[in-house]
């Protein structure tokens, strides 16, 4: 039966309701100083805001390596009744350290597969997605390299994968290697930032491959996020893909969150919500938040 894999164990898919499909709870990057997201009782109070606003299930894509704050997330997700899940995969190169990527050389796959079965560190928490990243307009060795092991890892466990495109960009590239290359069935990948390069019609030849397609990032300053999204997700719902669309919020900065007088969590139902049904009705707009995460975040757990 498919599940959804959250931080306190699997649940159907039916029962994520209203889900922030591409957020941060905690985030550490050396290209991000001063900006750390790790702060738990802000993290708490960040998701019983979004809790208040309608929301009951946020997906964190902070992969290894970069304070995802594993053993943290089970008691957030009781305290807040927020629904989590949580990520194994790795990011771009210059978000680590040389030597801690030395030491991934030749077990990457492993690791990640250990993470979703087994459980992240001592935490006892199973991750339930695979972030990994592509560059801008194109693949280096890095990305290559996370890439493969995250297909191996998904045959192992069948566990989606969810892929950073960079500025939004290079989403053909990826599919080109994950689904032609790999093999991974479209179905299984999560196409993150697409509203960060509003090409029609890179949006529409994604689409027809069969992933999902996440708009995400009004937390982001100067970004084509929240006047550009109803263009883009009515023109691929018209098409017929409204059956593969999600939203999220990203916030990768503190003073982004609600709590720190950012938009934040609650700003994805507060605000972009009711624009996209405003454009595109209501209809939509719950199959998109609700319905559809559903389906992209569930596996048949091998």
């Amino acid at each position: 039966m498919s599940a959804v894999r959250t931080v306190l164990g699997d649940v159907r898919p039916g029962e994520l309701g209203v889900c922030d499909a591409h957020d941060h709870l905690f985030l550490c990057s050396p290209q991000l100083p001063g900006q750390e997201l790790n702060d738990a009782s802000a993290a708490r109070a960040e998701l019983e805001a979004f809790r208040a606003a309608g929301g009951s299930a946020v997906v964190q894509w902070t992969p290894y390596g970069m304070g995802r704050r594993t053993a943290d997330l089970p008691s957030l997700s009781r305290a807040a009744g927020v629904h989590l899940v949580c990520a194994t995969g790795l990011h771009q190169a210059a978000h680590y350290s040389p030597r801690l990527l030395d030491e991934l050389r030749g077990k990457l796959a492993e690791v990640f597969v250990t993470e979703l079965t087994v459980g992240i560190g001592t935490s006892g928490v199973r991750a339930g997605i695979i972030k990994v990243a592509g560059g801008f307009h194109g693949l280096d060795a890095h990305a290559r390299w996370t890439m493969t092991a995250a297909a191996e890892a998904h045959r192992a466990t069948d566990a989606p994968i969810a892929v950073h495109l960079e500025m939004g960009t290079g989403a053909l590239d990826v599919l080109d290697l994950l689904c032609g290359e790999l093999g991974v069935p479209p179905h299984r990948v999560i196409l993150g930032h697409l509203n960060r390069s509003p090409d029609l019609a890179v949006h529409r030849q994604a689409a027809e491959s069969g992933c999902w397609l996440a708009f995400d990032g009004p937390s982001r300053a100067h970004h084509a996020t929240d006047w550009r999204m109803p263009d883009a997700v009515g023109a691929l719902a018209e098409a017929g893909f409204g059956h593969r669309l999600l939203l999220g919020g990203d916030t990768v900065a503190a003073g982004a969150r609600s709590v720190d007088g950012g938009p934040g969590m609650p700003y994805l139902l507060r605000r972009v919500r009711p624009r996209l049904a405003l454009a595109l009705g209501e209809e939509l707009a719950e199959r998109v938040l609700t319905d559809n995460p559903g389906r992209a975040f569930a596996a048949d757990w091998r």
